[in-house]
């Protein structure tokens, strides 16, 4: 059971692994995508028809006729990966060896929806992979195995997405031999030590200059590449996709107001922040394409001056 590309590796090692059969995949409705709103699969789902797999799609899983398509395939262990929706007690109890789920983090941590987002967005050092037993509450089930990964400075959601999809698939594939053999010994997670992690808000998204400009640089790379942080700029949005990391030796001059532009540049636009200086370096304006800060500015419109936010 799973959603996006996140769970594509695991699906494979799940058809990879020696006397497991995948009988079925369970993923989300195909939905609308891009301006023109074309219907699309999610990529769990065309990777399951690559194999031939049946594939189900509930709009809601907690409905009747949905618990009982999953009943008729007889499964003995369910496995999810950002499949999307929360299992209720009917499915839960289906498998004999239960169902157990890849989250993209160290439990109790980042609990919810968005775990990768807010460990780039908080600066963490570090995150990881937990493959824990599903119980009905939040990512509340005792915890089966764990998988360190370090954040880089140069990575963003994007990046560490992909880095935390090959360590989930590699941790699967080591769990496995216990799991099947009855083996493991699962921890209850310490609920004092719970971290949530909600789905990111529009609000979230938005560029507060008066932060420092380590907590907007951590943002921008946490909304990369499909969210994007944004500020305003003559009243419409701007999207600021990638900046530099901050030089601790670089200030704005005392009394500067937060987001005013400091330089306009083919090194890019450097904005004062609450403390501190944030070089952004691709930018993209509204009804316009991504590009790198200094096309902008060789466009003439943003100098320096310039107050974004307001």
């Amino acid at each position: 059971m799973g959603t996006p590309e996140f769970a594509v590796l695991p699906l494979r090692t799940l058809l990879a692994y020696e006397g497991v059969e995948v009988v079925g995949v369970v993923t989300q409705p195909d939905r609308p995508v891009g301006r023109k709103r074309v219907l699309t699969p999610t990529p769990v789902k065309v990777e399951a028809e690559l194999h031939g797999l049946p594939v189900l799609q509930p709009e809601r899983l907690r409905r009747p006729e949905s618990v009982e398509e999953l009943r008729a395939l007889a499964p003995d262990l369910i496995v999810t990966a950002a499949y999307g929706q929360i299992l209720p007690k009917s499915v839960l109890d289906l498998p004999k060896l239960g169902c157990i789920n890849i989250h993209a983090s160290l439990l109790p941590k980042y609990r919810g929806g968005a775990p990768i987002h807010y460990a780039v967005m908080n600066g963490d050092p570090v995150t990881g992979v937990t493959i824990m037993y599903m119980a009905e509450g939040l990512d509340t089930g005792d915890m089966i195995s764990k998988i360190e990964v370090p954040i880089e400075d140069t990575d963003t959601t994007g990046s560490m997405f992909d880095k935390l999809s090959m360590a989930g698939a590699q941790l699967l594939q080591d769990t496995l031999p216990d799991l099947l053999a009855g083996r493991v010994q699962a921890v209850p997670q310490n609920d004092a030590e719970a971290v949530y992690s909600p789905n990111i808000t529009r609000e979230q998204e938005r560029i507060e200059w008066s932060r420092s400009a380590v907590e907007i640089w951590q943002l921008v790379r946490a909304l990369h590449p499909r969210l994007g942080a944004f500020t305003l700029w003559n009243g419409e949005v701007l999207k600021v996709w990638q900046c530099a990391k901050p030089d601790a030796a670089e200030q704005a001059p005392a009394g500067t107001v937060p987001g005013t532009v400091l330089e306009a540049g083919e090194r890019g636009i450097a904005v004062a922040a609450g403390s501190g200086v944030l070089r952004l370096t691709e930018v993209q304006p509204a009804g316009k394409k991504a590009m790198d800060a200094a096309t902008l500015v060789r466009g003439g419109q943003l100098q320096r001056g310039t107050v974004l936010g307001s």
